[in-house]
């Protein structure tokens, strides 16, 4: 990110959440949405990390049986 004074500087996690925050263009709305769900579901695994688990095993069988993802040769 550029600073005030030009020059380019590193910006942490809490900066960057901010900045998107504060766009105010509807157009960012569905990113900032996806953002929350994807923070959501992040302290929901932390707190339980069974929910972990289930996702992965979730996904795994979707590529399995889609076709696309791992075979059985």
């Amino acid at each position: 990110m550029r600073a005030k004074d030009g020059k380019m500087r590193l910006a942490d996690t809490e900066q960057i959440f901010r900045l998107i925050r504060s766009i105010p263009s509807p157009k960012a709305e569905p990113f900032k949405l996806w953002l929350a769900q994807l923070a959501s579901e992040h302290l929901d695994e932390m707190q339980d990390p069974e929910i972990t688990i289930d996702r992965a095993l979730e996904q795994y069988l979707k590529l399995v049986y889609s076709g696309t993802g791992l075979t059985n040769s």
